[in-house]
């Protein structure tokens, strides 16, 4: 009796070691960071707090966001010189689909050996911010900023990090490529926020009342934007020849943010002499995520393509 005891308790203590050894292992590959160790311009509201939509255990989607922070999913074998991917969920402006527009992605970027980086930033909002325009382009900045500082620890290339956006999430990373030397803050270091690359999609990128999304629109500028600041964040009217190179993707059947978004940007890049790639594929709506069952649903097959052609996969 007292030997199947001992043998049942040194076999539970192997389990045990093996489950930490696992978990441990998991944290170093996984990890949640906050962005700020000061958030700028900040308004304390103690009634103002994170509220997340969980199903099966799994964060779906988050709103009223005070702490931003960021999600680092390493690939599988770590390679010296990785690219990188900041990653925006969408939402409107509202909320942010994390997990459809944000861990799964993340998990893609990884099964092509390139880190993938959620950005959980906030949403613009009087409560919490003296300046709800600029309060999610600080986090952008911040966030491409951080990630460029601490590189090395990551085997990151710091000249191989890009930006990922869906829908209001694609307005947000269009603006910082467009609006990434924009002194919105005093950074701690003099270190560029200029994403190297951006993958936009099915992003909103104007704020022009004929094309724009009325809620993203309304979330950031509030319901009486004067024209002037409608357009400096219709991030189409922004494009220099210093815009990263852009891979773009909309449906043509997508009635919430109209493609014109995706064409309008693609112009105004290809006017600048930037390198720029636009699929309209026929089908897929707006919210496809990584694709459904229609044509859309191979944009990340060409997304891959493009990244290969430019050197940001190996």
């Amino acid at each position: 009796m007292k030997n199947s005891t001992m043998h049942y308790w040194k076999k539970t203590f192997i389990i045990l070691t093996l489950f930490t050894g696992v978990t441990n292992q998991a944290q170093t590959k996984n990890e949640v960071i906050p962005l700020w160790k000061k958030i700028p311009d900040e308004i304390k509201a103690p009634d103002y707090k994170e509220n997340e939509s969980i199903t099966d255990g799994k964060v779906q989607s988050t709103s009223l966001v005070t702490i931003p922070t960021l999600s680092i999913f390493l690939p599988k074998e770590s390679k010296p010189n990785q690219a990188a991917v900041l990653i925006f969920p969408g939402g409107g402006y509202q909320h942010l689909a994390i997990d459809k527009e944000g861990t799964k992605v993340a998990q893609w970027f990884n099964s092509l050996g390139i880190v993938g980086i959620v950005v959980k930033y906030r949403l613009p909002n009087d409560k919490i911010m003296k300046n709800k325009n600029i309060g999610p382009l600080q986090d952008a900045q911040e966030a491409m900023r951080y990630i460029r500082e601490n590189a090395a620890k990551y085997n990151i290339d710091p000249n191989k990090i890009g930006i990922m956006g869906f829908s209001a999430g694609g307005h947000l990373a269009s603006t910082l490529a467009t609006h990434y030397d924009e002194k919105t803050y005093e950074p701690t270091s003099k270190i560029s926020a200029r994403p190297d690359f951006a993958l936009l999609i099915y992003p909103v990128i104007s704020m022009q009342n004929d094309i724009t999304h009325k809620g993203s629109q309304e979330s950031l500028l509030g319901k009486n934007a004067s024209q002037t600041l409608i357009d400096s964040y219709s991030s189409e009217k922004r494009i220099t020849a210093q815009t990263p190179p852009t891979f773009l993707v909309h449906a043509t059947d997508d009635t919430v943010v109209l493609p014109e978004n995706s064409i309008n940007y693609y112009l105004a890049l290809k006017k600048n002499a930037v390198k720029a790639e636009l699929h309209i594929y026929e089908k897929g709506g707006h919210g496809f995520g990584l694709g459904v069952q229609y044509t859309s649903k191979f944009w990340t097959r060409d997304c891959e393509e493009w990244l290969k052609a430019n050197g940001y996969k190996n």
